[in-house]
């Protein structure tokens, strides 16, 4: 697959089962990600691998962070919550690791962490597999970072789940970016 097919045709998941990336995959998927623009060489990407029972772990950790922050919420929306470390087989969460004494303003470290999550992506679609990036509220969260053993100053950029798609997948159309560029004049 050429690098322009793999830019252009990439799009999210929408369900995603076994297989999982392999260990040969997964070294071809981090060895991109590490190719990410990094000002300063500071490396700030981190990457936690979660598979198999640790998906229960995350699960748990979810739910707490949903009790903890919305008292009311019932039962099904728990559940919910707790089954979002399951729509996939593999999840990496992907974080900065924020340093703030250095040069290189920390939005700069996020954006690094940033791309190598977006090259992760398209290295998983490149090698037949496919992906989603989902945030919400727990990647916001202090005891979230804490409790996946990121820094207080780090940033939790997302959930990156990976896996085999399933179904078919849906028609998009093309992304219209003309009215997004504008040339400054001389």
């Amino acid at each position: 697959m050429q690098a322009i097919d793999a830019l252009l045709a990439r799009r999210s998941a929408r369900a995603l089962t076994e297989p999982a990336p392999d260990s040969g995959a997964l070294e071809l998927i981090f060895s991109a990600a590490a190719r990410a623009p990094d000002h300063g060489r500071l490396r700030p990407w981190r990457f936690i691998i979660v598979r198999a029972a640790a998906r229960e772990r995350l699960g748990a950790l979810l739910v707490e962070h949903l009790r903890r922050t919305h008292p009311q919420i019932g039962a099904e929306s728990l559940e919910r919550e707790r089954l979002k470390a399951f729509r996939a087989p593999l999840i990496v969460v992907v974080a900065a690791h924020c340093d703030a004494a250095v040069k290189i303003p920390p939005i700069e470290q996020v954006l690094s962490a940033g791309a190598a999550a977006h090259a992760m992506m398209l290295a998983a679609y490149a090698l037949g597999f496919n992906a989603m990036w989902k945030t919400g509220e727990a990647a916001y969260d202090a005891t979230v970072k804490q409790a996946l053993g990121l820094e207080p100053a780090d940033a939790l950029v997302g959930f990156l789940y990976l896996g085999s798609e399933t179904g078919e997948r849906a028609a998009r159309a093309p992304t219209e970016w003309r009215d997004r560029v504008r040339e400054l004049p001389g």
